[in-house]
């Protein structure tokens, strides 16, 4: 292993960045921990966010390289015996490199010793950046296999050079997915986004998202999604609609990516009354709706009418540009 010079660890760095930016978000981690590999080996990895209790580490989000997620399974029987987690517990950040049989010596973690041996854990690097006031977290462990592949000083060192870096490129990476994958349709209102995982902790959000989502929840602290709008999304119901705000997300790699705007008028149609308001806007007659949905011409008159009422327009213009505004 040889220590990169002041060039070399810049063009890491610059080739860490540009991955966050090209990568989708299921490659980037692979690929960011493949970078390092030569300038700091490993065998494998765990790259996550945690919030931190007396019993232990509760995993949010998680990304294993090279390992079998059985492992993480099995690590809830023997979390509270991670003394090295716990070391780390209202630190706000740092980095250790050590070596597992010495970390963990006595009777008392004999069965983590036995885990961590089992899963190939005998050499190990943490680096953490976490909030005391949150207990939220966010790491990376490294480990290695052989066990006279020690952690050196300098490595330590790298790895918390290293480590910012690391962080800051994901949050890139994750706010470039949420760019591309959620893109508003053209409208002329302005349109929030934010990043949380699936307990709520908000990873990324913008201005816009914060004053509609304040003006929806009064009293909301910004520090977690609200909790209606969380269970809201854990009955699999994909787009909020509330009296001030409408946000809708997807679901990847355990986070929720979310965008949210202002309610219109047109939010308040049916979903039959948003099909003949979408067939009058691209140039159907009333007897071609009729005909398309197989109803009356009277009974897609009345829908027409209802349209209209509720998106107090009178003509097809009119409803087009209020079905702009909700995308």
């Amino acid at each position: 292993m040889r220590k990169p010079d002041l060039h070399d660890f810049s063009a890491l760095l610059l080739q860490l960045y540009r991955l966050s930016h090209e990568l989708p978000i299921q490659a980037f981690q692979d690929a960011a921990l493949d970078l390092i590999k030569p300038v700091l080996p490993f065998d494998a990895s765990m790259w996550g966010t945690a919030t931190t209790a007396s019993e232990g580490i509760d995993v949010r989000t998680l990304h294993l390289h090279q390992k079998d997620p059985e492992m993480m399974v099995e690590y809830e029987s023997y979390k509270h015996l991670d003394s090295a987690a716990a070391s780390f517990f209202g630190k706000g950040h740092g980095t250790r490199g050590f070596n597992s049989a010495r970390w963990w010596s006595g009777p008392k973690y004999a069965p983590f010793l036995d885990y961590v041996r089992r899963y190939d854990q005998n050499n190990i690097f943490i680096t953490m950046d976490s909030d005391p006031r949150t207990n939220f977290m966010q790491w990376v462990s490294l480990f290695r296999a052989d066990p006279d592949a020690h952690c050196k000083p300098e490595e330590e060192s790298l790895l918390a050079s290293l480590s910012p870096h690391l962080m800051q490129a994901l949050a890139h990476n994750r706010v470039m997915h949420l760019d591309r994958t959620l893109a508003p349709a053209p409208s002329t209102q302005p349109r929030g986004a934010a990043i949380a995982d699936l307990h709520g902790a908000i990873y990324h959000c913008d201005v816009t998202f914060i004053a509609l989502v304040q003006e929806e929840f009064a009293g909301w602290t910004r520090q977690a999604l609200p909790q209606s709008l969380l269970e809201h999304f854990m009955t699999a119901q994909s787009t909020y609609l509330g009296r001030h705000a409408v946000m809708s997300y997807r679901l990847e790699q355990r986070l929720l990516f979310l965008r949210v705007r202002k309610r219109c008028r047109a939010d308040g149609l049916t979903p039959r009354e948003h099909t003949v308001a979408g067939l009058l806007a691209r140039g159907d007659t009333h007897k071609d709706i009729a005909a398309i949905l197989s109803r009356s011409p009277a009974t897609v008159r009345n829908h027409i009418q209802s349209i209209y009422d509720k998106l107090q327009v009178g003509n097809v213009a009119g409803l087009i540009h209020e079905l702009q505004l909700a995308g």
